[in-house]
């Protein structure tokens, strides 16, 4: 049998950091054999500078919306963000005017996914959640080397159109169906809301019925105006219904906030990623732990800092997480919303801005949790024997990281 031997200045094991005297020795396809002393490697031991680490896991991104990279500038604030994305994720039809040059708009956007992807796995990305409200992304993830999770997210924002869009999207669900791996790599599918401003009622009770035990994804608290839209039907949110035609909002005023009005339409043994949670006070988080262990749910909360930074300038209340035991994972949000697909990168924010976390704790979010919460930590998350989780060098003060096997 092939050996390979990797050691570095740490060696992190999905659990707790080693010093630079461990050695990790897999076989030649990566399966972990053993963590042992320098002292009894033997040759051959390859060695780099920083964090040797399982494999990184991504648990929010939208890859199909890589092509909007700079396009949208950072600091517009949500709502605008909002709009942006919008009005400007498609493609245009219409070439430019004569004696400018042309470049085909759809194959462009294939370009910038295909380029996203790339990045994402030569950075050590082996296990992505994906939000997808299109197939735009499913032939070139039947071609990937990294596991998805494809959140096939719904917007619906009327009782009367909720069952139509729902078998729309439904249709966009088979489609990556249809294009299993040609590695043979585990991939999944599941219909998921996209946030609480935009669908109905009838729409949010069609997902729960649909997604029994299944891993789903929603936005959560974003923005301020969010609670307001489902305390007074008004706020900042009317400006994004207009795009759609759409001149109040339709959606029930509760008096409450949007966790509170909208967490109770599931009852179905999901795992629920909550996205962002920019703005959740420790009220909303008692009662959606209590809310989740009285109906059977599974909540994880997923942090995308420097998407946080980008749209809002502001980060989540990271501490206040830690201090009720919330499990948290990391996430990159789309190039609409980031200046790379790192979680490298989301790490060294997380540790800028909370400077007293340890490096262990936000090394577990990237890595174990993920796998744990993607439910893919029999193989993923940890240098554990038997399991093939990838091997990653992450760069002093994790500056970058980059896939070694």
């Amino acid at each position: 049998m092939a050996y390979r031997k990797f050691k570095a200045d740490q060696l992190f094991d999905g659990y707790k950091l080693h010093g630079s005297d461990t050695v990790l020795i897999t076989d030649e396809n990566g399966k972990v054999l053993d963590l042992v002393n320098s002292s009894k490697a033997g040759d051959d031991v390859q060695a780099f500078e920083g964090i040797l680490s399982p494999g990184l896991i991504n648990c929010h991104c939208h890859l199909e919306l890589s092509h909007l990279k700079n396009v949208i500038p950072p600091h517009t604030g949500l709502i605008d963000f909002l709009c942006s994305v919008v009005t400007k994720r498609e493609a245009p039809t219409k070439p430019p005017p004569t004696g400018e040059a042309y470049e085909d708009p759809v194959q462009k956007k294939m370009q910038a996914i295909i380029n996203a992807e790339k990045e994402m796995f030569e950075g050590g990305i082996v296990a992505v959640g994906d939000i997808s409200n299109t197939a735009d992304t499913a032939e070139i993830k039947s071609k990937s080397n990294i596991r998805w999770q494809n959140f096939v997210e719904v917007l619906s924002f009327t009782d009367e159109k909720a069952e139509e869009n729902i078998q729309h999207y439904k249709q966009v669900a088979q489609t990556f169906n249809l294009q299993p791996s040609i590695f043979n790599i585990s991939h999944r599918t599941s219909l998921v809301p996209h946030a609480p401003y935009s669908i109905s009622p009838k729409t949010f009770k069609l997902i729960n019925e649909s997604t029994k035990n299944q891993i789903i994804s929603i936005h959560n608290q974003e923005h301020p105006a969010e609670d307001e839209l489902y305390k007074t039907g008004g706020g900042d949110y009317l400006k994004l219904f207009k795009i759609f035609g759409i001149d109040k909002s339709p959606f029930p005023v509760t008096g409450k906030s949007s966790i509170r009005s909208v967490l109770p339409f599931f009852n179905n043994g999901q795992t629920i990623f909550l996205i962002h949670n920019t703005f959740m006070p420790e009220e909303d988080i008692v009662f959606a732990k209590e809310y989740a262990k009285e109906y059977g749910l599974t909540l994880i909360w997923c942090l995308c800092i420097n998407a946080n930074l980008y749209i809002e300038n502001k980060v989540p209340p990271i501490e206040m997480f830690m201090k009720h035991n919330c499990p948290i994972v990391l996430g990159t949000d789309s190039y609409s919303s980031n200046w790379q697909l790192s979680i490298a990168k989301e790490m060294q924010a997380i540790k800028n801005h909370f400077p007293s976390l340890a490096v262990e704790t936000i090394l577990q979010w990237a890595t174990l949790n993920g796998a744990k919460a993607l439910q893919w930590d029999d193989e993923l998350g940890s240098f554990e024997k038997g399991k093939r989780p990838g091997v990653v060098v992450i760069e002093p003060g994790f500056e970058g990281s980059k896939k070694i096997l």
